[in-house]
């Protein structure tokens, strides 16, 4: 009994402890904050400071402006911001895709990552696509050697599917690789009904 209320506790003390954030779709105006905070995230010495860095993995960029102007232009594209007191603290892209929203180019500011904010993030995410877009699943593509990623992504209600993608090898806007085995595993989660 006493280990239920410990939980019950912790899980208050999560949620009383989590930032505040304000969430809106970005413009154009915000694509060089974009840019700059996907790549303090997962390129170079700012990367190291997180949890989400690909810098064993890949050198060279992980966007650019051409790309995320694009994300933001696409019908059934959103790029969606996180901000705490007007500073951007997290991004990530949303795309309806095959009946499905696609979420991809996830970012916390590596000074603010483990905080919560990601898992705000994510629900938010998750709610957008539903009421925006309808679908009842979300899907991504993660590098298959971040295990430590795939298994956040996983104590989210994310399942592997079993399929993936190659990677993008010649094509250094997704970064310079500095191995030739990797790929993307496809990862799905049914989205719940949004409740009244």
């Amino acid at each position: 009994m006493r280990s239920g209320r410990t939980a019950d506790y912790d899980r208050e003390m999560t949620t009383s402890l989590a930032p505040v954030l304000a969430f809106r779709a970005a413009t154009a105006a915000d694509i060089p904050a974009v840019v700059a905070l996907v790549e303090s995230a997962y390129r170079g010495e700012s990367g190291l400071r997180g949890w989400t860095t690909e810098s064993n993995l890949l050198d060279g960029q992980r966007t650019d402006a051409q790309d995320v102007g694009e994300a933001i232009g696409r019908p059934d594209s959103l790029v969606l911001l996180a901000e705490l007191d007007a500073a951007l603290v997290s991004c990530c892209h949303l795309e309806r895709q095959d009946g499905a929203a696609y979420f991809g180019m996830f970012a916390v500011d590596p000074s603010r990552q483990t905080g919560g904010i990601g898992k705000q993030v994510i629900a938010q995410a998750e709610q957008v696509a539903r009421e925006r877009w309808g679908v009842d699943r979300m899907r991504m593509t993660v590098i298959v050697q971040r295990e430590e990623l795939i298994a956040f992504y996983e104590r989210r209600g994310y399942v592997r599917t079993g399929q993936s993608k190659p990677f993008p090898y010649g094509d250094a806007r997704f970064g310079i690789p500095r191995r030739d085995d990797l790929r993307f595993e496809v990862l799905e989660k049914p989205l719940a009904e949004v409740t009244a």
